[in-house]
């Protein structure tokens, strides 16, 4: 398939999701009637909600023309739901009245191209554990990041930062403190809340501590001598995970570069035009949800078919760029990069390339 007959196709299945999801749910508690009882009136409510969490996925990663999203996600749902007290068996059975549904309800060549995504699903399931290993790193930078995260999970916001500086003032670089000790713990506290051992509430506070305490460190951020190169850095449209992306901001800033970081939720618009203003040499994209995709290739496509287009190169990363490689080509980016100090050095390789 192409990347339009892809798009196409996930456009159909959104178009018939509020009716799949109805039929998902109702043959789900047909084929399983003693959930009614298991979880009353509020369990049916919730297995129509998944149904169409399921059915949005599917659509992204079909969109995509990738299965491995969509069996990424099914992983991810298990060890989230066990956490709820949902055994993994009641979302394999869930993901095959999925399958069942999509070949009785749809043409059978839609089905044929959309029911394999599903099976992706279904067979990663089986080698998926209940409790994912831990984010933190080994040895001296990750006790630095337990002590870290401990304080944060305690609300001890001052002991943490506390820590933070000491470390830099002891020697600790920056860059070590963003990538081994923020990166890290953010990657832990979302482990902890998908494993229901965090609250909402708890992974707000922390994210919002750690954004404060990386701006005190913009004094070793900011010190650095310029290269004359210019990057503006955005996530898209819905994806309210910025941290990743202003990390990445910094990195470059540190680097040399001139930055300017919108956060998130720009319009295109807004963005051609900053990068317009700015003469903007790289704009980097950050994605941290698979349902995000089609909105990074829409901004993509805004931006390329501006008069920018041919002169910016376009940057992506975020966690559904390292689960399926080759994603950055299909969203019509020129590079990806896995964090912030690979980012900046395939931004200076695409510029030295297009020199």
């Amino acid at each position: 398939m192409t990347r339009a007959e892809s798009r196409t196709l996930a456009r159909e299945l959104d178009s018939r999701r509020p009716a799949l999801a109805e039929a998902v749910t109702a043959a789900h508690y047909e084929r399983r009637p003693e959930l009614a009882v298991r979880y009353g009136p509020a369990g049916r409510e919730k297995c129509l909600q998944d149904a169409h969490y399921h059915l949005t996925y599917l659509s992204e990663a079909v969109a995509a023309s990738a299965p491995d999203l969509f069996a990424d996600y099914a992983a991810w749902a298990k060890v989230m739901l066990e956490g709820r007290g949902i055994p993994a068996e009641d979302l394999m059975v869930n993901l095959e009245v999925l399958r069942d549904v999509l070949l009785r309800e749809l043409p059978a060549d839609l089905a044929g191209l959309i029911v394999p995504y599903v099976e992706a699903g279904l067979e990663r399931l089986p080698e998926i554990p209940a409790e994912p290993p831990c984010e933190l790193p080994d040895g001296a930078q990750g006790e630095l990041a337990l002590g870290f995260l401990d304080a944060l999970l305690r609300g001890e916001r001052h002991e943490a930062s506390r820590l933070i500086l000491e470390a830099v003032e002891r020697g600790v670089t920056v860059e070590d403190v963003y990538l081994h000790v923020f990166q890290r713990s953010q990657r832990e506290i979302g482990r902890l809340w998908q494993m229901n051992r965090l609250t909402v509430a708890q992974e707000h506070y922390c994210t919002a501590a750690t954004q404060l305490i990386m701006s005190q460190l913009y004094p070793y951020v900011f010190n650095g001598r310029k290269n004359g190169r210019r990057m503006v850095a955005t996530c898209v449209a819905g994806d309210l995970h910025e941290i990743g992306v202003r990390m990445v901001a910094d990195f470059f800033e540190i680097s040399g570069w001139d930055t300017f970081y919108l956060g998130a939720n720009t319009p295109a618009a807004s963005l051609v035009q900053t990068l317009r203003e700015r003469k903007a040499d790289v704009l980097a994209v950050s994605a941290t949800m698979s349902f995000h995709l089609r909105a990074v290739t829409e901004l993509i496509a805004a931006v390329r078919a501006s008069d920018v287009g041919d002169r910016v190169k376009i940057l992506v990363g975020g966690y559904p760029f390292s689960v399926v490689p080759d994603l950055w080509q299909l969203v019509g980016a020129d590079a990806m990069a896995g964090d912030a100090r690979e980012s900046v050095a395939v931004a200076n390789r695409l510029l030295d390339e297009g020199s």
